[in-house]
């Protein structure tokens, strides 16, 4: 079978390093039109245990992706410069490049071809391969050509965000909230390794406009975040790379496959950065592609329903979750009314899958301090 991969990310890598592992006499060609060490972005975050579905189908992969992890067990919310630690709600990060070149290394181990720099303008020049995976984004060519085969829908939330590292090191994931004379801002940051964090502001559409971003340059941009959270940043800086301002996009394929074209990852579906699960997803994906079309060998057609059957339940429950999670932090400056342990309690509950006896076993150093500042409030 000769195999075509688009999309040099975690998703294309993983699918084209699975499926040459499994089957070494096929051909599987990725095309990435970027340079192979170019990336947006910094740190990805993986929620608690994230790594256990990858060691499960491939231990070596995942001993080699938790080394590079800077992994907690809790995280911090900052509310009217009150830090308040939520125990039980552990993650890992890893430097988004870092994993990029891991993959790279075992897919180039096990044979893929990998052409970087190589931007196609059609699928017209993939008419010689019996299989076409679309892992190639948002913006995926694959999606595109087909976009109503696919029957994808696209849409956005009215929240702003731009994506910054900075070398100040966070010792938690933590929600740095902050009001200024521009309106209100949040800001998700986290370690992803020794050196470097990750970064990300955002805001509602109002304090955008209020403050100017839809005006400034990107280093006027940068530099504007810096002072919003310098308390938080401690003098370090805000560094760039393509950090742009944008609105977080929703996008659905109500059919995941196409002939011999699939879909995979962000080019298939996209979940809330607020749940961490974006690239554990992606690499969900292509394991459950890679599986159904080991079980499905002679049957392209079979094959991609049932990589489609065994998924979309799996996606869709973390996808509603995502928009439960996006719906809170859609209207976060409506919950910054609230006193800090008031705050940080409607955050861990947002999804609505969260009670007082759960969150007693999960966090019970927060919901002791929570309930006493309670018992405080009525006392008063």
């Amino acid at each position: 079978m000769r195999i075509a991969v688009l999309g040099g990310g975690p998703a294309g890598l993983y699918a084209a390093y699975l499926l040459k592992r499994r089957h070494p006499e096929d051909a599987v060609i990725l095309f990435e039109q970027n340079a192979a060490d170019a990336t947006f972005g910094f740190g990805v975050v993986f929620s608690d245990r994230a790594m256990d579905f990858l060691r499960a189908d491939d231990p070596e992969t995942a001993d080699a992706v938790t080394t590079r992890m800077e992994t907690w067990q809790d995280i911090t919310l900052v509310h009217r410069n009150e830090a308040i630690a939520i125990d039980g709600v552990g993650f890992s990060a890893v430097g988004r490049l870092d994993l990029l070149m891991l993959l790279q290394r075992r897919a180039q181990a096990v044979g893929v071809e990998l052409r970087y720099l190589t931007p196609l303008a059609s699928l017209d020049a993939l008419d010689d391969f019996d299989l076409v995976i679309g892992a190639d984004g948002v913006n995926s060519l694959v999606r595109r050509s087909h976009e109503g085969d696919f029957g994808t829908s696209l849409s956005y939330l009215d929240n702003k965000f731009a994506w910054f590292g900075t070398p100040k090191r966070f010792e938690t994931l933590t929600q740095t909230f902050v009001e200024s004379e521009h309106g209100t801002f949040n800001a998700h940051h986290y370690r992803y390794s020794p050196e470097m964090s990750t970064f990300i502001v955002e805001c509602d559409r109002q304090s955008w406009l209020r403050a100017g971003f839809d005006r400034l340059g990107p280093e006027e941009s940068r530099a504007l975040c810096e002072r919003i959270f310098a308390g938080a940043l401690g003098g370090e800086p805000l560094v760039a790379n393509k950090s742009l301002w944008r609105n977080f996009p929703w996008l659905w394929s109500e059919r995941w496959s196409h002939g011999n074209r699939v879909l995979i990852g962000d080019a298939l579906h996209t979940a809330h950065f607020s749940i961490g699960s974006g690239t554990r997803l992606a690499l969900e994906d292509a394991i459950a592609l890679s599986e159904a079309l080991t079980e499905h060998r002679a049957d392209l057609p079979a094959a991609l329903a049932a990589y489609e059957a065994a998924r979309r339940p799996i996606v869709e429950k973390l996808v509603r979750a995502s928009k439960t999670s996006a719906a809170w932090y859609d209207r976060f400056p409506e919950h910054m009314r609230l006193a800090p342990y008031d705050f940080a309690y409607s955050y861990i509950t947002r999804s609505g899958r969260v009670d007082d006896e759960r969150l007693r076993a999960m966090a019970p150093g927060f919901m002791a301090r929570f309930e006493a500042s309670r018992s405080r409030e009525n006392a008063a």
